[in-house]
């Protein structure tokens, strides 16, 4: 595995043969690890970037402090079957007198956009950048950020990127957490409490499959677990369309539930889709409306 710094440097490692591209902010965990394994699976060369994107961070988060160990990511990458790890620095993907941004509108005003208003323009920008830097032919991405993915497939197909995107479950500790770098900022106390967002999706999901359909009584479900659990602080709790992201009143063929919590000052997300299980977006799918 090689290690590379620059754009330069991307365009000159490797030509020609399918490219199958990760993107990550790094301090890589199984989640990251499951993406890598497929692409290599999948394609001829891999390519995982890691890259913590100061353009989706607002100025009250956490890009400061956000972990970063590129030794062990690398380390890490090279196991799971990467080719080339593009490291770059902010100064290498925004340079003096940047000015150009990529926005995708209306599905990222919801769930994480409503209180994250400038987050999406950061990942859409980058990844948009990422692809022409890269040249992928797919690109690979976790359910557990299942907005992220929709955007990302939104822009790919509206830009008439040649990029096939790919969704990948969610990877969960044993006693359900959603793996996330950020999981590092938790207490024992408040690690101990986190499994709670899993639980709650889980209790809409049991009633969910004893036929029960009606938005107010899945969510209801969820919400009781949640109330258990002194320590969160629930951002949001939604049940949409997989593809629109528009509130839904009854599950028909298929549907997201989502959350986000804070544990302390620690913001979590998670999500499950209610129906037929992990969504693709395809981009026939998006366009078409289908789901």
């Amino acid at each position: 595995m090689k290690i590379l710094r620059t754009v330069a440097e991307v365009r000159e490692a490797y030509q020609g043969g399918e490219v199958g591209l990760v993107p990550t902010m790094g301090y890589l965990h199984e989640g990251h690890l499951s993406l890598i394994r497929k692409a290599r699976q999948e394609n001829e060369i891999v390519v995982v970037s890691v890259f913590v994107n100061p353009t989706q961070f607002a100025p009250n988060e956490d890009y400061d402090i956000y972990p970063r160990d590129l030794e062990r990511d690398a380390e890490l990458a090279r196991e799971a079957g990467c080719d080339f790890l593009f490291a770059p620095s902010a100064e290498e993907m925004y340079p003096a007198g940047y000015r150009t941004y990529v926005n995708v509108e209306e599905i990222t005003e919801k769930l994480c956009g409503a209180s994250r208003p400038s987050h999406f323009r950061g990942v859409t920008t980058v990844v948009s950048k990422l692809f022409n830097i890269t040249r992928p032919k797919r690109a690979y991405f976790g359910q557990k950020d299942a907005q992220q993915a929709l955007v990302i497939m939104a822009m790919t197909s509206d830009l008439n990127f040649p990029v096939e995107i790919r969704t990948v479950p969610t990877v969960r500790e044993a006693d359900g957490l959603a793996l996330s770098s950020r999981n590092t900022y938790l207490r024992p106390d408040e690690r101990k409490a986190a499994p709670v967002l899993f639980r709650s999706l889980q209790a809409a999901r049991a009633l969910f499959l004893q036929g029960e359909r009606r938005r107010e009584a899945l969510l209801a479900a969820a919400e009781k677990v949640l109330a258990e659990e002194p320590k969160t602080q629930v951002e949001y709790l939604s049940l949409v369309h997989p593809l629109t992201l528009e509130e839904v009143e009854r599950v028909e063929k298929q549907a997201l539930l989502a959350l986000a919590v804070r544990i302390g000052k620690v913001r979590l997300i998670d999500n499950l889709m209610l129906g037929s299980g992990l969504v693709e977006w395809e981009e026939d799918d998006y366009a078409q409306d289908n789901v």
